[in-house]
């Protein structure tokens, strides 16, 4: 599998990945392109593509969050017709190896929290790849659905478990959608 990331917008990368992620994710519930072109513009984000015999088979958006030192995963999605191959903790692993070379303490995610067989079977992927559920519900203003977070810690002086409660984790994914939609740098 080949990893290709992207800290700048390219624009033949994302017409590789967009299919996937329109596929993952209800229009409702993803940024629109001009969005995350804005997003690269200002240095918010990275773009991963990754590539099996050269066909695009998963996506990702990532962001920093530099106070916290964290990786945000905003997205990521594997193809739905190569699901349950074991890519996703691939890609999982090559998101870990890039977030290591950027000296991040971890990786943080926020999943639906919602019960549904759906939601469980996707925090069951997060916890097979090494991530810690936390308790808080986190309820955001302008979607319908409630979230919890999930972390890595990379860092074992600085672990993310100083932030292991969920509502503290929640401020870094906040300080990272609030600069995406709001443009402060």
């Amino acid at each position: 599998m080949r990893h290709q990331v992207t800290e700048e917008w390219n624009e033949e990368m994302w017409l590789q990945a967009e299919p996937i992620y329109q596929e993952g994710f209800p229009e409702h519930g993803r940024k629109n392109r001009k969005l995350i072109k804005r997003m690269f513009e200002r240095g918010l984000c990275a773009l991963h593509l990754w590539q099996v015999q050269g066909v695009p088979t998963a996506m990702a958006l990532t962001g920093m969050d530099r106070k916290e030192n964290l990786l945000v995963i905003d997205y990521i999605a594997v193809r739905g017709s190569v699901r349950g191959k074991g890519l996703g903790l691939g890609c999982l692993q090559d998101l870990k190896t890039w977030a290591q070379a950027k000296s991040c303490r971890g990786i943080v995610i926020e999943a639906e929290a919602d019960p549904s067989p759906e939601n469980e079977r996707r925090i069951a992927f997060w916890v097979k790849a090494g991530f810690t559920l936390t308790d808080y519900v986190h309820a955001y203003i302008w979607v319908p659905e409630t979230y919890r977070a999930m972390y890595l810690s990379l860092d074992t002086e600085n672990p993310v478990k100083s932030l292991e409660q969920g509502k503290n984790l929640f401020k870094a994914i906040l300080r990272y959608h609030e600069k995406a939609y709001r443009g402060s740098k």
